[in-house]
């Protein structure tokens, strides 16, 4: 994930931190000096580092942290409020008109995933209730017409093309278009280039004289480090921006840009992308982030991923079962289901608290685990699946050999399904405590 390297020496800068009682000058100047030297190892720009670290060493050195029980504590709750203010303080959403279309456009270089991620948006807002069409008007690179419309198709919306036309004429007759078939939001995929050009710059200029296009969004690629900063500040300049797409925040990325994109040019990230499937977009929360940096986790955004991939029946259902003790292998396995479409195993560990702690090997091992217990429940059949007790030594060779694991591994996976039903059979002696896990109080 983004941030992984620069969340790893974060941690170990403040580490040391907390092993003190009391902290002096020297020990923030000290731990600063890591921070700043972190943050620049992760591509985030020179200058906003060297204010970023400015601010909060004269913070970390007031009488409030230096006088306190708990300094460590409050030096990282001064960087976790910075951090939050770097990238923009709060989540900044999408303006609506107020009358006809929300057109929104947008721009960016090639290879950024512009064209992707129209259809990601489009998508976002099919899912909310909106009517979305995307129009193409990106004439010059070739098949990117057939390549909107196979991901607007996947994403199940509709498309506006005229082939080679001109793109302001594209975006004037995809405007009445809108219009004229109730589409309340009208999403145009423009030309990128390998690089800002005068031509670009002006057909984007023309399309906006042309059509009262509400959103102008930048796709920049969180790979490209402090190049995505210099070509959001270059289109700002030029066209007005008002927001920021960044892309591959879930690479390896050092992921500089989204620290630095908005002290650079004003203009806040408005969305993430954070994967290949169309449903990989996130709004972005400035402090969800921040707190993902510093380890603390984005326990809001996983709740949100939960929400989104499970059918409120559907979860009713499994609490239903559990309440009466008739959870089964059948719905373990739609549980595993759920964490796939919610990103896997590392995805869920990336926005725990503490994620700081969990390494790449913690990870590798929980994914092999939860594939070695998937393998194994679909060797049994129906009948194992729903009354696992029926299970003898025979069956568990039969389900180890078609699983290709061990017969103590099915044991282990049948030793860990009576341990939660005895639990759950406990919780249904008392509905009270079980509502108040459930609540998480």
């Amino acid at each position: 994930m983004a941030f992984e390297s620069l969340t790893q020496k974060l941690s170990n800068a403040f580490k040391k931190l907390r092993g003190k009682g009391k902290l002096t000058e020297e020990d923030i100047k000290l731990a600063m000096r890591e921070v700043r030297i972190a943050l620049l190892e992760a591509d985030v720009n020179m200058l906003v580092a060297k204010d970023f670290i400015k601010t909060v060493s004269e913070r970390a050195m007031g009488a409030e942290v230096m006088e306190s029980l708990t300094p460590a504590q409050q030096v990282i709750k001064i960087v976790n409020e910075e951090l939050t203010a770097l990238m923009g303080s709060e989540n900044s959403r999408v303006k609506f008109a107020n009358h006809g279309p929300t057109i929104i456009m947008m721009c960016g270089l090639q290879g950024a995933g512009k064209t992707t991620h129209t259809a990601k948006l489009a998508k976002l807002y099919l899912k909310q209730g909106h009517r979305p069409l995307v129009a193409a008007l990106d004439i010059y690179r070739p098949a990117a017409i057939e390549q909107l419309e196979i991901v607007a198709q996947q994403a199940g919306v509709p498309v506006f093309q005229m082939g080679k036309t001109d793109p302001v004429v594209v975006a004037k007759n995809a405007y009445n278009h809108a219009k004229d078939h109730g589409n309340d939001i009208l999403i145009l995929d423009t030309a990128g280039r390998l690089h800002i050009d005068q031509q670009l710059m002006q057909e984007l200029t023309d399309i906006k004289a042309t059509v009262p296009v509400t959103e102008t969004l930048l796709v920049i690629d969180a790979m490209a480090g402090q190049d995505a900063v210099n070509i959001a500040k270059n289109f700002n300049e030029t066209i007005g921006l008002d927001g920021v797409i960044v892309t591959k925040m879930d690479g390896d990325t050092r992921g500089g840009s989204a620290l630095s994109v908005k002290a650079v040019t004003g203009k806040p990230i408005k969305f993430v992308g954070t994967g290949e499937k169309l449903d990989d977009l996130e709004t972005f929360h400035p402090d969800r982030m921040a707190s993902r940096i510093l380890g603390m986790g984005d326990v809001l955004t996983l709740i949100e991923k939960a929400r989104d991939v499970q059918d409120q029946k559907a979860a009713e259902e499994t609490a239903k079962k559990m309440m009466q003790n008739k959870f089964d292998m059948n719905d373990m396995l739609e549980q595993f289901q759920q964490v796939r479409k919610m990103g896997g195993i590392s995805s869920m560990l990336s926005m725990m608290p503490g994620a700081a702690s969990i390494s790449d090997d913690d990870e590798e091992r929980a994914e092999k685990e939860m594939k070695r217990i998937e393998a194994i429940i679909y060797s049994m059949t129906k009948k194992e699946r729903a009354k696992p007790s029926i299970i003898d030594a025979k069956r568990k060779r039969r389900i180890a050999r078609g699983s290709g694991t061990q017969v103590q591994d099915v044991n282990k996976l049948l030793r860990q399904f009576e341990q939660m039903q005895k639990m759950m059979k406990q919780f249904n002696k008392n509905p009270k405590a079980f509502n108040r896990m459930l609540r998480g109080r």
